[in-house]
């Protein structure tokens, strides 16, 4: 891991950076692997041979709509500044939003503190596939917490939307599901880890997935260990507070189901509106009040 020289930049709240990286080897001949986002939804470009670092128009070779080598990027902010972690799998990620809109809901969450006025960064630390217990695509949330979580720079709050594909995948690949119980188990580490730190933590209900298109994802085995997961989460007053994405997104008629409106078309990950839906389901109030004075705060 490497940390860049500092930069003398002033960034406006919102703003779309271009970050240039040159890579002077060859990466397809290199043994170090790839520090790789896949699921980005942000257009990138990729020059031919040479550096072509702060170019103003870059030659373009081909694009990609994942990211590379880039974790993160630290901003200088005021002294109470704070920044919430939202620790998530592809639906924290923003799968099946719009490419090169910033639909994500931390996205829109991020919208909401700044017309608000409240002093939070935002960092999207979701990753399509990822699961509480097993690893996959990424590391497991309780291997990944620590890293994903605990060390980043000016961090005060986090939120949690994790469990639904150790339901699914299990189902998916005919493997043992986790029960509830080791789900919530495993919830109760990350509340006691992120305490230990200091750390305000919250949790989403997971939300509806009955109908998904994904083959094999969806059980009745399952979608009853996420409700029951559910409520404990609503019940169990563990977490420091609960954001009910699950009510925000369920049909009323169908609980079990997405709301049309806010579903993508596979009936597991929400549209653009559904993912503005789940920003609005957060009580702002959560992130208002007096925080631990932090000298910088970290963007993703």
């Amino acid at each position: 891991m490497l940390v860049s020289d500092s930069v003398s930049l002033t960034v406006p709240a919102l703003s779309d950076l271009a970050v240039d990286v040159y890579l002077p080897g060859n990466t397809a001949t290199g043994t170090s692997p790839l520090s790789t986002h896949t699921g980005a939804l942000q257009t990138n470009y990729v020059s031919p041979s040479g550096n072509h670092a702060g170019a103003v128009s870059l030659p373009v070779s081909t694009t990609t709509t994942s990211w590379f080598y880039l974790a993160r990027v630290e901003v200088t902010a005021p002294e109470q500044t704070g920044a919430v972690v939202a620790i998530g799998d592809s639906i924290t990620d923003g799968s099946r939003s719009t490419v090169d809109t910033n639909n994500r809901w931390p996205d829109h969450l991020a919208r909401r503190f700044a017309t608000g006025n409240i002093k939070m960064g935002v960092l999207n630390v979701g990753i399509g596939g990822n699961r509480l217990l097993t690893d996959g695509i990424g590391g497991n949330a309780l291997g990944r917490f620590d890293r994903d979580v605990l060390v980043q720079t000016g961090v005060t709050h986090v939120v949690v939307l994790e469990g639904i594909n150790d339901l699914g995948l299990a189902s998916r690949s005919q493997a043992p599901a986790p029960s509830a119980t080791e789900l919530i188990a495993a919830h109760r580490q990350l509340i006691e880890r992120a305490h230990a730190h200091g750390l305000k933590i919250y949790v989403g209900t997971l939300t509806p997935y009955e109908g998904t298109t994904i083959p094999g994802y969806w059980s009745k085995e399952g979608d009853t260990a996420r409700q029951a997961v559910n409520e404990w989460i609503r019940t169990s007053k563990a977490y420091d507070a609960v954001i009910d994405f699950e009510a925000a997104m369920r049909n009323p008629t169908q609980p079990t189901w997405f709301l049309s409106q806010y579903d993508s078309g596979d009936h597991l990950h929400p549209g653009d509106l559904g993912y503005k839906a789940m920003a609005d389901a957060v009580p702002l109030e959560l992130f208002a009040g007096q925080r631990t004075p932090l000298r910088s705060a970290a963007v993703r």
